[in-house]
């Protein structure tokens, strides 16, 4: 192994806190952080406090290395690291501009992907002979009344919203679509998501992404989707409606739907996948309409219905970022700051897909991704990381940045040996049991939980 010594205690008894150093030290290079801040922003300037600062400062908020934006300013300033006043540094998070933020997660998930496909650790593909892109928007929460027009408010003020697109096969998020319009309809941002469409990509969304505006934008790209039809998404049905089985949800049903292209008016054929439902959806519906360009020769309808369902994997990466990760910080309530805040979350996911392809590359597959848990993962890592930078100095962890892709997937791949998988494993609970009617108390009153007890005795 081509680490120093002074890494062989960590690495034999806290391997993932290494790994997930490393990792974090490759994707957030300071100097490369500044010269893509030089490139991107475009009022946002450099005269004392260093971008790659800001980002140091807030990455480690968002690790849960600090519990707020103050404390981490307070270590970095003892420590002579941060030149400028907290008050500097608030006015810098609150300027922010989204644009910066997302070429953030965008550039960590272009670093992280040769990485991944070095290691052998991508997933297996949901459709072969196709790349899935799921993408799903994520509504920021309430943030407190701290600026002074909200003094004045109840209202939940919410400081913006954002598009992520996952890439399945890496579990990447390799590309954000961030507004600072709380109230923005996602319908507003998809204008911004078709450049990043490839040849043979499949698209896979809920209804709100089902517009003809974006289903022939994918489709004009030699790209393919899978997306619930919307209720104002009208075409004429062809032919007639034919049973193909069953699927775990339901009976999947066929039929040609044909559809006006927005732009040039001509009509296309698509495919449109009918399910009803053994149980209705929290929405109350009894049938989900799925419309798809993919060709029946290359999945036939049960495929492409039991395929939606996996959609809900970008929600189940949310949840792990918000259950994780400071993703979504009350005191920030600039919808810069906030859109800052996620996008450096959602850069600590990527270094965490590379942990989990490292680990897959010794480990298999099946082992991690049915055995190993994220949040186990995340409490080793804030429970070590504080006193491993104190036993592992800065200028150590350089090394990381400065090797190339095959020697940088070799020593993961080396670290990755040393982690027994025992210490993270999931302990997944049974089905949910309605909650019993609570009838004997009014709402507001009070028991004593001993006397209950004593009851049962």
């Amino acid at each position: 192994m081509i680490l120093e010594s002074v890494f062989e205690p960590f690495v034999k008894q806290r391997p993932v806190c290494v790994l997930a150093r490393g990792i974090l030290e490759r994707l957030m290079d300071p100097a490369r952080i500044d010269e893509l801040f030089k490139k991107t922003a475009e009022a946002g300037y450099t005269r004392t406090l260093h971008f790659s600062t800001l980002v140091q400062l807030m990455s480690d908020v968002v690790l849960g290395v600090h519990p707020s934006v103050n404390a981490a300013f307070q270590v970095l300033d003892d420590e002579g690291k941060i030149p400028v006043s907290l008050t500097a540094v608030y006015n810098k998070l609150d300027r922010v501009e989204p644009g910066v933020s997302a070429v953030l997660v965008k550039n960590s998930a272009e670093l992280a992907a040769p990485v991944i496909d070095e290691l052998k650790g991508t997933l297996e593909p949901w459709l072969p002979g196709y790349r899935c892109r799921i993408i799903d928007g994520n509504h920021f929460a309430a943030t407190e009344h701290r600026i002074k027009e909200l003094r004045t408010t109840w209202a939940a003020p919410l400081p913006g919203k954002i598009l992520v697109v996952l890439d399945q096969e890496r579990m990447l998020a390799e590309n954000v679509i961030p507004t600072e319009d709380g109230h923005a309809q996602e319908r507003s941002l998809f204008d911004a998501v078709l450049p990043s469409v490839k040849l043979q990509d499949l698209w896979i969304a809920d209804r709100n992404f089902c517009t003809l505006g974006f289903l022939f934008g994918i489709r004009r790209r030699g790209g393919f989707f899978l997306i619930r039809q919307h209720a104002s998404v009208k075409g004429k049905l062809v032919g007639r409606k034919r049973k193909i089985g069953r699927c775990e949800t339901g009976t999947v049903y066929e039929q040609t739907i044909r559809l006006p292209d927005p732009e040039t008016g001509e009509a296309a054929n698509v495919r449109r996948i009918t399910i009803k439902l053994k149980e209705p959806t929290r929405d109350g519906d009894l049938e989900l309409h799925l419309l798809s360009n993919v060709p029946a020769e290359d999945a036939d309808a049960i495929v492409l219905a039991n395929l939606y369902r996996k959609r809900w994997t970008i929600e189940t990466a949310f949840q792990q970022i918000t259950e994780t990760l400071q993703c979504e910080i009350s005191t920030l309530g600039y919808p810069k700051a906030a859109l800052f805040a996620f996008c450096l979350a959602l850069q600590a996911f990527n270094a965490v897909s590379v942990l989990k392809a490292s680990l897959r590359a010794v480990h298999g597959e099946e082992t991690v991704q049915e055995e190993v848990s994220g949040y186990y993962l995340s409490l080793e890592i804030r429970g070590t990381y504080d006193g491993m930078m104190i036993a592992i100095p800065e200028e150590h962890w350089a090394l990381f940045r400065t090797l190339s892709v095959k020697q940088f997937a070799k020593l993961l791949r080396q670290i990755a040996e040393h982690v027994s998988l025992a210490r993270y494993k999931k302990h997944p609970r049974g089905p949910k049991k309605p909650p019993p009617k609570k009838t004997t108390y009014k709402n507001g009153g009070h028991v004593s939980t001993y006397k209950l007890l004593q009851q049962r005795k």
